[in-house]
């Protein structure tokens, strides 16, 4: 927790300015802003840290970029017509024979590379080779956790952003329009709200087949409702003030109204909780994972490293680091929501 920001020189600060600089003075909440954005950034990058392609190769006085662009094994002088596999140590020696040379990534494992040449039965304990060990198909959990944790991230931003405009747009226009509207629209989320909704995964789980974009579409139906009602507040509160009522008398459409004057001074408590729905969200994604509902078994998902420590309780390793890297994410982003909280805090503009 930093110290209030009272200085007298901030008098003359724009409101926003002034809920930057204690935003900054939360020093809790701002180092933790840093420390998920760069990790954030650095699985954007996952294919350029593991991987199992080469990063570069120089063969022959020309330069390939295999984890871009797939090459036949013929390019380097091997046999087959299918993309090279250079895991494999003949055509290592290929690609290396002469003054040619290799930039491979930092960690040589995909998410979905097996390694074929651990002495250890899976899954296997931490290595050198596998710094964080291998899952029950020998592959690389390291690897599965960076690419698990950007889907998860991803999925999150992606599920948050459609909630927070279908819930701005739907508690916009019951708390300006109000009566009788308002009341048809609380009945009918009322009646929505009430709808089982780890049913309809289930059941649509096992019509469709399973995919990112089909739980994106499902969630996205119901995760709006709980930030509709502090957007119709906000609303209701505003549509009756003497600038709003200015503005109606001067011939401002509704439209104008809303987005220019109404919208702009309801966003507290849309940017306030929008570390806790991306926290919701990506938990919401591990526990469907963890069930079975969530992504294709193919796809990197922490929930689904869970699921494998349950199922193999002598590797410590699976759920021990999935429980850190889930647990650390969501610590970061609750120590920034509350640092937003407090920055946005009304009684402190």
């Amino acid at each position: 927790m930093g110290a209030p920001v009272n200085n007298a020189n901030n008098i003359h600060l724009s409101p926003g300015r002034r809920s930057w600089l204690r935003f900054k003075a939360n020093r809790r909440g701002y180092v933790s802003l840093w420390l998920f954005g760069i990790l954030f950034v650095l699985s954007l990058f996952a294919e350029v840290l593991f991987n199992d392609k080469p990063l570069v190769i120089s063969y022959n006085d020309e330069l390939y970029f295999p984890f871009i662009k797939a090459y036949p094994e013929t390019t380097f002088g091997g046999d087959f017509e299918t993309e090279a596999d250079y895991t494999d140590s003949y055509v290592r020696e290929l690609i290396t024979a002469g003054d040619n040379w290799v930039i491979d990534p930092w960690i040589s494992y995909s998410y979905n590379t097996i390694n074929f040449r651990s002495a250890l039965p899976n899954p296997a304990m931490p290595t050198d080779e596998n710094l964080l060990g291998t899952d029950d198909r020998g592959r690389d959990v390291f690897a599965r956790l960076v690419y698990g944790f950007r889907i998860s991230v991803l999925f999150a931003f992606a599920l948050t952003a459609i909630g927070v405009f279908i819930g701005i747009v739907a508690g916009a226009v019951q708390g300006y329009f109000s009566g009788r509207l308002d009341l048809f629209m609380q009945r009918v989320i009322e009646v929505w709200s009430s709808m089982p909704e780890l049913y309809l995964l289930i059941i649509f789980a096992s019509i469709f087949q399973p995919s990112i974009w089909l739980l994106i579409v499902l969630l996205s139906l119901f995760g709006w409702m709980g930030l509709s009602d502090y957007v119709r507040a906000e609303f209701l509160r505003g549509r009756n003030m003497d600038y709003v009522q200015a503005a109606r008398a001067m011939g401002l459409s509704d439209l104008a109204i809303m987005r220019t004057h109404l919208l702009p001074n309801s966003m507290t408590p849309v940017i306030t909780f929008l570390p806790f729905r991306i926290s919701g969200s990506i938990l919401a994604l591990t526990s469907l994972d963890f069930l079975g509902l969530g992504v294709p078994p193919t796809t990197p998902s922490l929930g689904e490293l869970l699921a494998q420590g349950k199922e193999n309780i002598e590797a410590w390793w699976l759920a021990m680091c999935t429980f850190i890297v889930l647990v650390g994410t969501l610590m970061l982003l609750i120590f920034i929501g509350e640092a937003l909280r407090e920055a946005l805090d009304p009684r402190k503009l």
